[in-house]
């Protein structure tokens, strides 16, 4: 048994987690800062840092061989940086280069944190055994990433299968991207709700305007709360059918906090998926909801350290 390590990092708006993690994906060692989101890059930086810093004094640190970072993005693996939307400090920000300045030199593999999310899916959870899978991150924004011929497809820069931002209204709204009508404006939590609010859905006397509030309303009936559901599962079902027919995948994995929702989710994604999926090919793709929970970032971080780990042994054998 191999008894080498991985370090992961997950960063994100909210919070940045690290760990150790071993080949079987089991996390050895945690450790976690709030991100400073609004402050200087540097600021941000230090919160890495001090995550890092926990790592690094471990006594398991002496194993570790790689570092995994599933990332916010934009990111840019072929340049090592990221500038992640939600953290305007960081604007071609080279984390890569820094990271591994601390770690000691070793190898430092990037991704987005949708592809994050699907190595992780793949290793250990819902896409498992399938070798063309789309994995998706159904929250406050729209994430994904792809598996294809049974490996990660990360693409140059790390941002392939970046599903949320697929047009899929050719004159909709302008998307917060740039484009218009895409998949994310459509089908995110905050854009579910602000849907359901626009038509006339009332929140309960707590006030919760969020998706999860939405989904609730439409578990019991509301006519508004399901047709704003409904609306974001056509839009996901057309992004899904267009992927597929593209790269011929079998299964769509969904997760994120909208994910969360389930029926009120998932039976008019299947629905709709039927009217966007026709041909031959595509028609047997199954949706299931994601299993792997908030660790998914870190786990797949890791999958893509021990992914570059393994690919560098194979060169250097050769």
């Amino acid at each position: 048994m191999h008894t080498d390590l991985v370090a992961a990092l997950d960063i994100g708006g909210t919070k940045i987690a690290g760990a150790l993690v071993d080949g079987h994906g089991r996390i050895l060692l945690r450790a976690q800062r709030p991100t400073p989101a609004l402050e200087a890059g540097e600021s941000v930086m230090r919160a890495v840092e001090e995550v890092l810093a926990e790592l690094t004094g471990s006594p398991l640190w002496i194993r570790a061989t790689a570092v995994g970072i599933g990332s916010a993005g934009p990111v840019d693996a072929s340049a090592g940086t990221v500038s992640p939307v939600n953290v305007p400090g960081w604007r071609g920000f080279p984390l890569v280069e820094r990271v591994r300045a601390v770690t000691g030199g070793l190898p430092v593999e990037l991704i987005g944190d949708g592809v994050a999310i699907t190595a992780a899916e793949h290793w250990q959870g819902a896409a498992r055994g399938h070798d063309n899978a789309l994995c998706m991150v159904v929250s406050t924004g729209v994430g994904g990433g792809l598996v294809l011929d049974g490996r990660l497809h990360p693409g140059p820069t790390g941002n392939a299968g970046h599903i949320g931002h697929i047009s899929v209204e050719l004159d909709g709204d302008p998307c917060a991207c740039g484009s218009r009508g895409c998949v994310e404006r459509i089908a995110s939590g905050p854009n579910i709700a602000r849907r359901a609010l626009a038509n006339g859905w009332q929140p309960g006397p707590d006030g919760d305007t969020s998706a999860a509030a939405v989904a609730e309303a439409a578990r019991t009936g509301d006519p508004v709360a399901v047709a704003s559901f409904a609306r974001a599962a056509q839009a996901l079902a057309a992004g899904i059918a267009a992927t597929a027919t593209l790269v011929e995948i079998d299964v769509a994995v969904i997760g994120g906090g909208v994910g969360k929702a389930g029926d009120v989710l998932f039976t008019p994604l299947r629905a709709a998926l039927k009217t966007y999926a026709t041909l031959s090919f595509v028609q047997r793709l199954e949706i299931v909801p994601a299993q792997m929970g908030t660790d998914a970032g870190l786990v797949g971080a890791a999958a893509a350290a021990l992914t570059r780990r393994a690919d560098d042994a194979a060169e250097a054998s050769v």
